[in-house]
């Protein structure tokens, strides 16, 4: 089984891309995960589009593709989804139409983690609304938001927190296993 794990966050020393590490070096026997980030894809624009895809976006879109499921891993800005992963996903979703051949019926799954005391509850929430539109297969069983992820990831992006770890192995072997119903 391969799954994509998909960062909404750019910064080196992201939290979310430390989770979905941690979560690549927790994936049980027979799972691949792969993480892919948002870099090179521009800012949405209907005349770039016009022009062809960037290659960032096509090169994302056919990992995806490929994949037998995603895992996106969401930051938390503002209360909602942060700008750059909605922009990747507006633009996965061109041409007009892709969005659900590309994540209709997907198993997806979400995680985030956050400086803050709320986790990514709200992101989360908003992120469910793009999904549903794509028609993703999301996992309801499992979600996992990490708070205060200062004090749970080390200076390197190690994850030192052996509470969150063990939640993470419990969300990740849960993911799995939706994902192989799913296939068979």
């Amino acid at each position: 089984m391969k799954i994509i794990a998909l960062s909404g966050a750019l910064r080196r020393g992201s939290y979310n891309t430390a989770l979905l590490r941690a979560a690549i070096a927790l994936a049980p026997a027979g799972v691949t995960i792969e993480l892919r980030t948002l870099h090179g894809i521009p800012l949405y624009d209907g005349d770039v589009e016009a022009q062809g895809m960037p290659e960032a976006v096509t090169t994302l879109r056919e990992a995806i593709r490929a994949a037998d499921a995603l895992l996106i891993g969401t930051p938390e800005y503002n209360n909602s989804i942060p700008g750059v992963l909605k922009n990747g996903l507006d633009w996965l979703s061109r041409p007009s139409g892709e969005g659900a051949r590309l994540f209709g019926g997907k198993p997806t799954g979400l995680i985030g983690a956050t400086p803050g005391g709320f986790g990514t509850v709200q992101s989360q929430d908003a992120l469910l609304s793009v999904l549903r539109t794509f028609g993703s297969d999301f996992w309801m069983a499992g979600r996992l938001m990490v708070s205060h992820a200062g004090q749970v990831f080390d200076a390197d992006g190690q994850l030192i927190d052996e509470k969150v770890r063990d939640q993470l192995r419990v969300f990740v072997n849960g993911f799995a296993d939706f994902v192989k119903k799913r296939a068979a």
